[in-house]
């Protein structure tokens, strides 16, 4: 991340090095927010904007993604950042706002793909996002089990 952000010219600021090595190891899908409160003791001086606009320059560049799941996630509509840029689905829970990676390849393939979309709309489709939305085993008490192979909602 750090030589992605050098070669499209940002300096890599002590503040700005921090930003990046606490958000690349960490898959709870923070805001800029989430961020900036674990790393304001370190640096006292540092802007809100610096972190925002460090985790913006990231997902401008694709070397991580942001997610904007709106107020229905129990989240806010602050946007959360996610650093695993390989293809994945996320599944939000509806009462803790908790977000968690789901791998692409143990999920059912789209009804619709991006070469329908652009055949049939002329639409140019950059990146394909799946939410699946519900309640996580810590909310229902159950523990967590391994994706199904055919996830349809529960009643």
């Amino acid at each position: 991340m750090c030589e992605g952000l050098r070669a499209r010219g940002f300096r890599l600021t002590p503040q700005r090095l921090a930003i990046v090595r606490l958000f690349s190891g960490d898959c709870s899908h923070p805001t800029a927010q989430d961020l900036f409160a674990r790393l304001r003791p370190a640096f006292p001086t540092m802007s809100f904007a610096t972190v925002y606009n460090t985790l913006d320059a990231l997902a401008q560049a694709g070397l991580s993604s942001s997610l904007r799941l709106g107020a229905l996630s129990g989240l806010g509509a602050a946007t959360r950042f996610d650093p695993n840029t390989e293809p994945h689905h996320h599944a939000v829970c509806d009462r803790c706002g908790a977000v968690v990676d789901l791998p692409v390849d143990s999920l059912a393939a789209p009804q619709v793909d991006a070469r329908t979309v652009r055949q049939s709309q002329g639409f140019r489709v950059r990146t394909v996002e799946t939410i699946y939305r519900g309640t996580c085993a810590g909310c229902t008490g159950r523990p967590s089990l391994p994706p199904l192979p055919n996830v349809t909602p529960e009643a």
